[in-house]
Order: structure tokens, then C-alpha cells, then sequence
């Protein structure tokens, strides 16, 4: 109570700054209850990590190179909208995703683990762990299992009831980029040069498909000849698409720094890969990478916590999917 006489006996203008500064502190409240969090499920739900953890440890020692498929529909997914599970949405009649946008069709995988997951957490503790989040943790777990470094996921992200077809053919960096456009493709979702040559070294594992990189060994000449004769074998000037090809034809299947070292030799699967190395801005540190790997899984780690923290719903916003595949 006398709290309460002391504000009524204050001017007009003692009222006003003092709730103004009420109506801050509760903004600041709301926004920072809204940010992503390493421990966001530890009450909610416990046993979340090491459930995500246990499937991919199963499906990357059954098929090593799923390991390099969960990564990449974590980049597919913060590149197109932010990190929100997007990517995962199937098309409807009245309802058009992502996955068949150009960099998407035919071309990802691992949506049956996602859903395996899922289907696990939804048991464990039903409708609180989202399939972003499932997607961020994944990548680091697929990491982790064929060799690669560890990082501290942020967690708390919520699923789209959205997608967007056009912004995954505009906003995914494409293999035929120059280093400008994929310094600018980068660039616009907040990301530094650095954390760009960073993570692409995740082209230390994985394929491609002969349509992506076609161009480059029938048209390009900084390439290894004999790597240029080797891959044109089996990828013809026409036909034969979805004929595959390691990223990284040293280890494909192990997470090190040798896709920078095959740089250095012209040796780069995919056009864009070689813009790295060859006279550019980026030299330097792809030659750095190439001689420490220690730096590059330092570098790497950070940027995906980076890359995971990009516009992520959280708070009230979107919802948790009981099925990655469609809005509930």
C-alpha cells in the first residue's frame, strides 16, 4: 500500500517513465524467454538428445553417407526461411514445398529417419520436440559419427505451417556460384566469408549428382584431368543424371579436411567448390584448413551454430508438428 500512494502522489510525468520502463522490462522478459537454449528440453523432455543421437548413430553405421544427407537437410532447412523445418513439409493438393525445388527433387534424403525419430520422441514425450530442432541436432550427430567435431546445439526452435518453393530455388547456393555469389548467398542469411568456406567443408562427405557437377568437368579447366577423365566416364556429356559421385573422392565417408587438400590440386567435385581455391579472396584460409584440421573443426562447429541460429521461430510462434511431414 504504500508503494501504491507513493506512485499516486507522483507527477504525470513520474507515471509516464515509470511504465515505460515497466512496459521495457517486460519486452526484454518476453524476448529473452524467446531465444534458443542448450537446455531447452532437459525438464520438457530428458531423454531427447540421446534418442536423436541413438537413430543416427543406427542409420549412419547402417548407410555411412546418411550421415552426410541429415547435414545437408539442416543447410536446406535454414536457407529457405530460416531454420524451422520447412524443408520437411510434403506437397499437397492445395500446398506446394520445397522438395521438389531445384535443389531439393531427387536429390535429398533422409526424410525416413526424421520421420523414425520423430515417431520415437512423439512416444517419449508427444508434441514437444520440434523437427527443426530435430534437424539441428541431427547434423551434429552425423558429424560426430563419422569423425568430425562436436558443438553445443541451441535448442527451442518451433516448425513452420509454411514453405517456400520459390525461395529454395532462389536462396540455396547453386554448384555452378562463383565465389562473389556464393559470398553474397551467405551473406544474406548473415553469414561472414569465413563462415562460409567453413562450412563448406561439409563437402568432406556426401555425392553429388551428375547434374551438378556436368558443367564442371566438360567445361571448366581448373581441373585435375585425370579426375576430369575419371568422372566423365561414368557422367556422360548427356544422360545418366542421377549417376553419383563423392565430394570428397580421398575420404567420403569421414569427416576431415581433405575435400580443402583436394583444392589445392584442382581436385573440387563441383564448380563451386573449386571457386575456393584459385586466386580469390578465400586462398588463405582454405590452404589454412587444408594444413590444420584442428582450426577447421573449430571453425566449422561455430558456424553451424551460427548457421542453426538463423531466424528460428520460438516463443508462441509456428508449432510443434506431431508429423515432420505435414501442418497439424
Amino acid at each position: 500500500m504504500a508503494s501504491l500512494s507513493g506512485i499516486s502522489s507522483r507527477t504525470p510525468l513520474a507515471l509516464f517513465f515509470f511504465f515505460f520502463f515497466f512496459f521495457l522490462c517486460c519486452c526484454f522478459a518476453s524476448t529473452t524467454s524467446a531465444q534458443l537454449s542448450s537446455s531447452f528440453y532437459n525438464t520438457s523432455c530428458p531423454n531427447a538428445l540421446p534418442i536423436i543421437q541413438s537413430a543416427v548413430k543406427a542409420a549412419v553405421a547402417k548407410e555411412r553417407r546418411m550421415g552426410a544427407s541429415l547435414l545437408r537437410l539442416h543447410f536446406h532447412d535454414c536457407f529457405v526461411q530460416g531454420c524451422d523445418g520447412s524443408v520437411l513439409l510434403d506437397d499437397t493438393s492445395g500446398f506446394t514445398g520445397e522438395k521438389t525445388a531445384g535443389p531439393n527433387n531427387n536429390s535429398l534424403r533422409g526424410f525416413d529417419v526424421v520421420d523414425a525419430i520423430k515417431s520415437k520422441l512423439e512416444s517419449d514425450c508427444k508434441q514437444v520436440v520440434s523437427c527443426a530442432d530435430i534437424l539441428a541436432v541431427a547434423a551434429r550427430d552425423s558429424v560426430v559419427a563419422l569423425g568430425g567435431p562436436s558443438w553445443t546445439v541451441q535448442l527451442g526452435r518451433r516448425d513452420s505451417t509454411t514453405a517456400s518453393f520459390s525461395s529454395a530455388n532462389s536462396d540455396i547456393p547453386r554448384p555452378d556460384f562463383n565465389l562473389t555469389d556464393l559470398i553474397s548467398a551467405f551473406s544474406d542469411k548473415g553469414l561472414t566469408t569465413t563462415d562460409m568456406v567453413a562450412l563448406s567443408g561439409a563437402h568432406t562427405i556426401g555425392q553429388a549428382r551428375c547434374t551438378s557437377f556436368r558443367a564442371r568437368i566438360y567445361n571448366d579447366t581448373n581441373i585435375d584431368s585425370s579426375l576430369a577423365a575419371s568422372l566423365q566416364s561414368s557422367c556422360p556429356s548427356s544422360g545418366d543424371d542421377d549417376s553419383l559421385a563423392p565430394l570428397d573422392a580421398s575420404t567420403s565417408t569421414a569427416f576431415d579436411s581433405c575435400y580443402y587438400r583436394n583444392l589445392l590440386s584442382n581436385k573440387g567435385l563441383l564448380h563451386s567448390d573449386q571457386q575456393l581455391h584459385g586466386g580469390g579472396s578465400t586462398d588463405s584460409q582454405v590452404s589454412s584448413y587444408a594444413a590444420n584440421s584442428a582450426k577447421f573443426f573449430r571453425d566449422f562447429a561455430s558456424a553451424m551454430v551460427k548457421m542453426g541460429s538463423i531466424s528460428p521461430l520460438t516463443g508462441s510462434s509456428g508449432e510443434i508438428r506431431t508429423d515432420c511431414r505435414k501442418t497439424n
